[in-house]
């Protein structure tokens, strides 16, 4: 398959690029390196065949239309994507999230790709205090960052209603695993505890998230991109709900800290209590999560253990 991917050196679409190209894929990652965007997430890979990189925002038509010719599909992962930055700059997101997508979109319909992979999460559904959310029902965003992701899922699956493009979109649950920028919970976490820090938690800690490891969602976007209905809508979760609490308590365990490193801080704005997606649907075209949580964290904890020449020169960047 010839793949051009966005946000390619981003966290989930390095992972993602790296398994494509290790099945044999021709890739071609796109993306504009902002801060989250790292070239060292795809050390090694221009030595491989068939890869090459591209730096341009997916705004800029020309640049994308240039190089989205002669590919077979698109895996669009580009997206402004951490909740606490979109309430200091909301207009960012929705210009990257909402005219990208349709910027995206506008030119694979020209350029008459064969199929788009829209890559979307959990967070367009709002809070759900039990149960799980179906693909079908409302989405009921809370954070500019997750309006700007909703609106870009619509803005995609219209495309598909309105001009046939060949679409599909997954709503993926938190992920973690290797090249996560420091600034989402886990790496935060784990990179301020191997520097002796003290780790910020929101409010009572009491806010529930389902983890799913990135090896696992990016099996699940192959999954879908091959054999996902078109126009279709495809939850992605791990089932391994846990609260922000739990979870400080086992990153502390992993890198050797007690309690007295939490610093329990004020909540946030809008903070969703409890994300749940029911995943029957991608689950019928035969996938399931493999990695154990505890396995995962142990597993994520030793990567940047071992790279802090990864993550270091990256804390200058958060904010």
């Amino acid at each position: 398959m010839r793949l051009l991917v966005t946000g390619g050196a981003g966290f989930i679409g390095a992972n993602f690029v790296h398994r494509a190209v290790d099945r044999g894929d021709e890739v071609t990652v796109y993306d504009a390196l902002t801060y989250a965007g790292n070239l060292a997430n795809l050390e090694g890979l221009d030595r491989r065949p068939g890869y090459r990189f591209v730096h341009a925002d997916i705004r800029d038509a020309s640049a994308l239309a240039e190089a989205m010719a002669g590919h077979d599909a698109v895996a669009h992962f580009a997206a402004e994507s951490h909740v606490d930055r979109s309430l200091t700059d909301p207009a960012r997101f929705v210009a990257t999230n909402c005219e990208g997508t349709s910027t995206v979109c506008r030119v694979a319909l020209e350029a008459g790709i064969g199929r788009v992979l829209h890559v979307s999460t959990d967070e367009v559904y709002g809070s759900i205090d039990e149960g799980s959310f179906g693909e079908g029902d409302p989405l009921a965003p809370s954070s500019p960052y997750s309006a700007s992701k909703a609106a870009s899922d619509l803005i995609a699956l219209s495309y598909y209603e309105t001009f046939g493009l060949p679409v599909v979109v997954t709503r993926s649950s938190n992920n973690y695993g290797r090249f996560q920028f420091p600034e989402k919970v886990i790496p935060l976490f784990v990179v301020r505890l191997l520097r002796g820090e003290r780790v910020p938690l929101y409010g009572d800690g009491g806010n529930v998230r389902d983890w799913c490891h990135v090896g696992d969602n990016c099996a699940a976007l192959e999954r879908v991109l091959v054999d996902g209905e078109v126009g279709t809508v495809y939850n992605v979760g791990a089932g391994n709900e846990i609260t922000n609490l739990d979870l400080t308590h086992r990153l502390l365990a992993l890198c050797g800290a007690d309690v007295s490193a939490i610093e329990q801080v004020a909540d946030r704005p809008g903070h969703d209590r409890r994300y749940s997606v029911d995943t029957g649907r991608i689950r019928s075209l035969g996938w399931a999560p493999t990695s154990d949580l505890d396995e995962g964290l142990a597993a994520t904890v030793a990567w940047y253990r071992d790279h802090p020449d990864w993550w270091e020169p990256l804390l200058g960047e958060r904010r």
